[in-house]
């Protein structure tokens, strides 16, 4: 091919969200090259459960984003059927007290106005959803809405169903623009490829790209372990976790934070999360973290003290300083669009992300307002680097 390739739109990162841009951006009638220096979903999506989640978000933009990309999920798993692994299986949140339970449905009462399904249980309810949850939990909230897809498989799909040129092992070395400015293209260790718009999908290191743009965007990395266990059947329906979690997930600590998400998976091993903590890009495992992974989710599913625990794996969340993606064009370099910085939930956002791209790429008006995902928001050093 020479060392020079044209195309319409360079997606640089091959994870969900890079995948899901390229696909919207193809179905928009755009000639899409997709690259990465590794290969489809190595980075954090390769170390993800799935989850598409309603449930732990609260009102405001990135509820309506995890809204309309819920929609578009269920589209998609209609055409592919059984190539992603789609289940619509729904989440269950528990609280262990009566005051958890009132602050919970209050936290459903807000969703609910935002157009959320949330049904309240009481203790023998939740055991009818799930009969191997511990005796004495108050209730909880049910949201049919949350569903998981197999992440590797997935995001392979929607490259695949883009048609998209796919460039996997290419190192993007510099983002090529005119003397005014403009995006030209991307530079990588196999040659240039040339076309007026990159979209920065690349995740963690999605800080990274913009830089080699010439922009900031303080995109930093949160560790998170997910504990595997033996393939078992089907004990665990629903995604299940404790309601601390969604306070974690909101946390600005660097510390380690976890709190017990469990959920069964179509293969059979249940996955056990969530681990969050600001360490860097330093994979070293940690026994801390995953000894209170076991003992959170044993505290809610009593059975799985006798259940061996096979593998663990960790990945890193790219994460913005106010909990918010950068989704959009970036006003300091005319043809540079951001799709990254979405922390645990880029899995459940990918498709309204890659979606939103699509339309302002094509020049239509994005169906949700950008402003508060625009990527110029941040100025200063709103949090140390590591």
């Amino acid at each position: 091919m020479g060392n020079r390739l044209t195309c319409d739109v360079v997606v640089v990162g091959a994870g969900m969200v890079g995948a899901a841009c390229a696909l919207y951006a193809a179905r928009a009638g755009l000639g899409v090259v997709v690259v990465d220096r590794g290969p489809v979903a190595g980075g954090t999506t390769g170390a993800g459960e799935g989850n598409l989640l309603v449930s732990d978000k609260e009102p405001g933009p990135e509820l309506e984003l995890a809204l309309l990309s819920g929609r578009l999920w269920a589209g998609l798993a209609r055409e592919a059927g059984d190539a992603i692994e789609y289940e619509p299986k729904g989440g269950v949140v528990v609280a262990e007290t009566s005051g958890g339970l009132s602050a919970l449905e209050k936290f459903a009462a807000g969703q609910r106005a935002a157009g959320v399904e949330a049904e309240t249980v009481d203790e023998g309810r939740l055991h009818e959803l799930e009969p191997r949850l511990r005796p004495g939990l108050t209730g909880g909230v049910r949201y049919p809405q949350d569903a998981q897809v197999m992440p590797a498989l997935a995001a392979a799909h929607l490259v695949r169903a883009s048609g998209a040129r796919l460039l996997t092992g290419r190192t993007v070395t510099a983002v090529l623009r005119t003397r005014g400015g403009e995006v030209l293209g991307v530079r990588t260790d196999h040659g240039a490829i040339h076309a007026p718009a990159v979209v920065n999908a690349a995740g963690t290191w999605g800080g990274e790209l913009a830089a080699l743009a010439g922009v900031r965007l303080p995109v930093l990395p949160r560790r998170g372990f997910v504990l595997v266990t033996e393939p078992l059947p089907r004990l665990i329906r629903h995604k299940v976790y404790a309601a601390d979690y969604v306070a974690d997930v909101a946390s600005d600590s660097a510390a380690l934070k976890t709190s017990p998400v469990v959920e069964g998976t179509a293969a059979g091993p249940v996955l056990i999360g969530a681990s969050r903590e600001r360490v860097g890009f330093d994979r070293s495992f940690s026994l801390p973290a995953v000894r209170a992974l076991a003992a959170g989710a044993t505290r809610l599913f009593p059975f799985l003290a006798r259940v061996r625990a096979l593998r663990t794996y960790a990945g890193f969340r790219p994460y913005l300083p106010d909990h918010l993606p950068a989704i959009g064009p970036d006003p300091r370099v005319p043809g540079l669009f951001h799709a990254c910085g979405h922390e645990g939930a880029g899995i459940g956002l990918a498709t309204g992300t890659g979606h939103l791209i699509a339309q302002v790429l094509s020049g239509g008006r994005p169906e949700l307002d950008l402003a508060p995902f625009r990527p110029e928001r941040f100025h200063g050093d709103e949090v140390n680097s590591r």
